[in-house]
């Protein structure tokens, strides 16, 4: 196979484009044929051998691919031949072929194309892992960007207008700076010719900013630093302009700040569950058209020196992608969200419609309330069920038994359980307001095409049916809610609901 090898430390000009054996997967493996392999900051730092993770030489860089499932390892039982993926593999991923752990593999969604996946864990991943478990950042508080037209940049700019934060997006010409209003930047700097510090005082009105976002470093990140709010929290991504800065943390005392670290690759390990929910999120605002990847280029694999290149450069804005093979997909139309109305990200959830009026809910009778996001039915979720209804059958909470018996190894949830998140999952589709009450009275009718199996994603399609006043001045709404899975061509779940609202 073809493939572009490190043989020795240095910059991507000493990388070579030759042949390689085809690597075999381990048990717990998979091979995949490569589609696609986005291009990161960390593949320029791992090839001079100045990153966190070490390979032995020769290896080929590029950690974030997406392709075809080609061979299965024999304990590997979740993946299977032809399915198509997206993978941190760490490096490889500049070759026709690559052997990845099963744990760090993907299914990429129908309406997911090869580019668009190969180019959304490392960058969204990153920022989103920033902004949400680091800064725990909140809708109407102010996110500063440095470095914001880069491929993490930009998805923090993207990610905190749909948190609902100020962004500020600071980068080095008006180019950049154009491509970060394109994705809703609030105020923009540009820092080669402003003074940075300043023009933060500036557009807070010298309140200063609650969130940095910093990936490039250097002398950027003191000015920074003192343009934060009090109990600010400033974010350590990578250092793009080559130095480290040497902070002064007297201002930290001072500010009553906190500067943390964000090292996504090390959080995937540590909380492998935490991360693959944040995973399912962003694919989940991907298909909604909440948030959308900015290509640079797309270059072949014998160009990828050439894009390494340019990223060291700081000449590539948003992602750059290295396309292996000659292939073409079509590329399926992302389902775009009913209205542009969005809730802060962290409550896993769009609001497409608000009702105000029995007037405005008759309007849309007959008409989609829209699709939720995804959420994980675990095996946890499925024994706090089993303990809370008393109802301990053994397909549900002996995972040893299911290992031996059941399909895939898993335990299915039970039916009721399915029909248990259907409402979860309606309120955020459903806001209502001036209510003094919301009742979710029961159901006409239910049936379960499919199982839900442990580890199962899940989300709900509603559509109002009908709407009826009551005697007690009310109204009853009619809900057909179709509940599908990652895992099934059938829904899992078929219902008509009835809430009475007053």
């Amino acid at each position: 196979m073809k493939a572009i090898l490190c043989t020795r430390f240095g910059l991507p000009d000493q990388l070579i484009y030759t042949e390689k054996k085809i690597p075999v997967p381990g048990e717990d493996e998979v091979l995949i044929a490569v589609k696609a392999c986005s291009v990161n900051f960390p593949d320029i730092l791992i090839i001079q051998n100045k990153y966190q993770f070490k390979p032995e030489l020769p290896f080929s860089p590029g950690g974030e691919v997406s392709g075809l499932v080609e061979a299965v390892g024999t304990k590997v039982k979740n993946l299977k031949k032809g399915q198509r993926v997206l993978a941190l593999c760490g490096w490889g991923g500049f070759a026709e072929k690559v052997v990845v752990k099963a744990d760090r593999i993907f299914p990429i969604p129908q309406d997911l194309d090869y580019l668009t996946a190969a180019s959304t864990l490392y960058t969204f991943g990153t920022a989103y892992h920033a902004l949400k478990d680091r800064a725990i950042l909140q809708a109407g508080e102010t996110l500063l960007v440095l470095g914001a037209s880069g491929g993490v940049g930009l998805a923090a700019v993207e990610l905190g207008k749909a948190m609902g934060a100020k962004v500020i997006a600071a980068a080095s010409s008006a180019e950049k700076l154009a491509i970060c209003q394109a994705k809703g930047a609030d105020e923009r700097i540009n820092y080669e010719q402003e003074n940075l510090k300043k023009r933060i005082k500036e557009i807070t009105e010298g309140k200063g900013v609650d969130v940095v976002l910093d990936v490039v470093g250097g002398k950027y990140a003191e000015p920074a630093l003192r343009g934060m709010a009090w109990k600010g929290r400033y974010l350590v991504v990578g250092f793009a302009a080559g130095d480290i800065p040497q902070l002064p943390f007297n201002l930290v005392l001072l500010k009553g700040c906190a500067v943390m670290g964000v090292f996504w690759g090390r959080f995937s390990q540590e909380e492998p569950k935490k991360n693959q929910q944040n995973i399912m999120e962003l694919l989940s605002m991907i298909q909604s058209g909440k948030i959308s990847q900015h290509i640079h280029k797309v270059y072949d694999l014998e160009s990828a020196p050439n894009a390494l290149q340019e990223l060291l450069d700081r000449k590539v804005m948003g992602k750059a992608i290295v396309k292996v093979g000659d292939w073409e997909e079509e590329k399926k139309a992302i389902q775009k969200s009913l209205t542009q109305n969005t809730k802060p990200i962290g409550s896993n959830a769009s609001i497409p419609i608000s009702f105000k009026t029995l007037g405005d809910l008759k309007k849309h009778v007959g008409q989609e309330l829209g699709i939720s996001s995804w959420t994980t039915v675990s095996q946890e979720v499925i024994q706090k069920f089993a303990e809370t209804t008393d109802d301990f059958q053994w397909i549900h909470v002996d995972t040893e038994k299911a290992k031996a018996l059941l399909p895939g190894g898993k335990n299915i949830a039970h039916g009721y359980l399915t029909l248990s998140l259907v409402p979860k999952l309606l309120v955020d589709l459903l806001p209502l307001e001036g209510i003094e009450m919301a009742l979710n009275y029961g159901v006409n009718k239910v049936r379960f095409p499919a199982p839900v199996y442990s580890g199962d994603q899940v989300r709900l399609k509603a559509r109002l049916i009908n709407v009826e006043e009551t005697n007690d001045g009310g109204f009853k709404l009619f809900i057909h809610a179709e509940m599908e899975s990652r895992g099934s061509e059938k829904p899992v779940c078929v219902a008509e609901l009835i809430t009475l609202i007053r």
